[in-house]
């Protein structure tokens, strides 16, 4: 497939791997290696401008060296280790460049308030500004306390490398091209009419492209209406209501071709079928869920059978509308991806019917779970299969064996809880408005913990905080330590992702409202 390339600029990633590369400046401070010269003139830069941007270091990051030793004012991802920096604490680990962006396209000093890291979760940052803050907390030396005076960070003292030119090594860095346009102006924030949790952390993205939106939106209902008879007529409403295709298009912004996009947009509806139509309200049941996603399971993963039997099963697919969405969807992966992209899904989908499977068992005997137990089931069951897919949908491949080192495994599983703790918030109000019991993490913190719903919900609040802080530092530190491009781009296309399906969330006001306790 061809050179992964630059992906577009996004918010979380860069700001994390400031945060990595501030520790291992603090390890060369604290081991008294030399620190070029030259370091004297400063510039401020902004801290904390990020909705809900933390105010002070994470526990564990070295108080750092003194303001003024942070070199470089480009944004985005290391791309290569800096000269004269190491860590004895970090032997055997690249060390990396620190790149915290300058003002808003000008350059030019920009002036730190006092507390400024202190967001509220109104959405009213852009860029990496929640890391920064973090960042620059660290290099004064702060365990979290406002300081009076503005922090200042040094001008580019031209000793960093670049990172690797010439033919092959555009992908490596992810920093904005000289092509690229100049950073906004202005931050980004939340549509108007958006859901605000207070205290989320989170990252607003661009608006989606409306004419891909259109057309993604076009495509995927006659998919569902003529070629997989997927709902009847009365359930329309309610499929318009889900606003896949400004979804997707939200989550894969670098998609080449509105064909990738939707190769990501059907399997995105099938597993909501499959989930609405076999697991909850829309006929699903927990008894013989097994047996049905089983079956359901062969249209990703088929069949290989005797002569006889074979017509039955390939009858089958055709059985029902979650089968035959299943068959088509994967069909259509299967011609844009290579076979490892296409294994790599079906394994993702195994975990994910593996976790329906748990989640029905323990409504089948009502049983809570502990909260542990909870987390671990929501790591099978949740939105993992998306974000693994961002590659083929981009139209690159990330190598089946840079895919599967644990780094990488890790930063997936981090991404799959952290989104999939979103959807427990943002749907808390309709799943408690659904008949029976659904099982949420606010709803098992309340029962095992004993909390007050609103304490419940308030503590899945901070526990998503920290799923996606060590996200950001995981991504960061895998970055650092495989700098290849198809690895570095490909992280960059699972944080768009969450942050996309983040907005999705929180703009989709059809599906979800918020609690009143606040």
């Amino acid at each position: 497939m061809p050179d992964p390339g630059p992906s577009p600029l996004q918010s979380s990633l860069p700001g994390a791997a400031a945060s990595f590369a501030a520790r291992v400046l603090a390890d060369a401070a604290a081991h008294g290696h030399a620190v070029p010269q030259g370091l004297a003139e400063a510039r401020t830069v902004p801290a904390g401008t990020g909705p809900e941007a933390p105010t002070g270091a994470p526990a564990g990051l070295p108080s750092g060296p003194p303001a003024g030793l942070l070199p470089g004012p480009a944004a985005g991802l290391p791309s290569g280790p800096a000269a004269g920096i190491s860590s004895g604490a970090s032997a055997g680990m690249p060390t990396v460049p620190v790149r915290v962006p300058a003002g808003p396209s000008t350059g030019l000093p920009v002036d730190v308030p006092a507390g400024a890291g202190a967001g509220a979760g109104a959405g009213a940052g852009a860029g990496a500004g929640g890391a920064v803050g973090v960042l620059a907390e660290a290099l004064a030396g702060s365990s979290g306390a406002a300081s009076a005076a503005p922090r200042r960070i040094a001008p580019d003292p031209g000793w960093v490398p670049r990172g690797p030119q010439g033919l092959g090594t555009a992908g490596l860095s992810l920093a904005p091209r000289a092509e690229a346009p100049a950073l906004r102006a202005e931050p980004l924030a939340a549509p108007a009419d958006a859901l605000i949790i207070p205290g989320l952390y989170w990252h607003p993205v661009p608006e989606p492209d409306p004419v891909r939106v259109e057309e993604v939106g076009l495509r995927i209902k006659s998919w569902a209406l003529d070629e997989v008879q997927l709902y009847p007529e009365d359930w329309e409403g309610d499929f318009d209501g889900f606003q896949v295709g400004r979804y997707m298009v939200a989550c894969h912004p670098d998609a080449p071709t509105i064909d990738h996009l939707m190769v990501a947009t059907r399997l995105m509806v099938a597993e909501n079928a499959v989930d609405d139509c076999y697991c909850e309200d829309l006929g699903g049941s927990p008894v013989g869920l097994g047996g049905r996603l089983l079956l359901a399971h062969t249209a990703l993963d088929p069949l290989y059978s005797t002569a006889e039997y074979q017509p039955a099963w390939a009858e089958s697919l055709h059985a029902d509308a979650p089968r035959r969405a299943y068959r088509s969807a994967m069909e259509y992966l299967v011609r844009q991806a290579t076979p490892s992209q296409a294994d790599r899904f079906r394994h993702d989908m195994a975990r994910l019917h593996l976790g329906y499977l748990a989640e029905a068992a323990w409504d089948e005997t009502n049983h809570v779970p502990e909260v542990w137990e909870y987390l671990a089931m929501r790591q099978f069951n949740n939105f993992r299969p998306c974000p693994t897919i961002t590659d083929t949908v981009g139209g690159y491949e990330l190598p089946a064996d840079l895919h599967a080192q644990p780094g990488m495994q890790r930063v997936l599983a981090l991404a799959g809880n952290a989104s999939t703790i979103v959807n427990d918030l943002y749907s808390y109000t309709k799943e408690l408005a659904s008949p029976g019991r659904h099982m949420n993490l606010p709803v098992v913190l309340a029962d095992r913990e004993s909390l007050s719903e609103k304490d419940a919900y308030l503590k899945a609040v901070e526990v998503h905080n920290d799923l996606m802080r060590d996200f950001e530092a995981a991504s960061a530190e895998l970055a650092a330590a495989c700098p290849v491009p198809s690895v570095l781009r490909f992280l960059r296309g699972v944080a768009v992702w969450v942050d996309g399906n983040h907005y999705w969330h929180q703009t989709n006001t059809y599906r979800y409202s918020l609690p009143d306790f606040w």
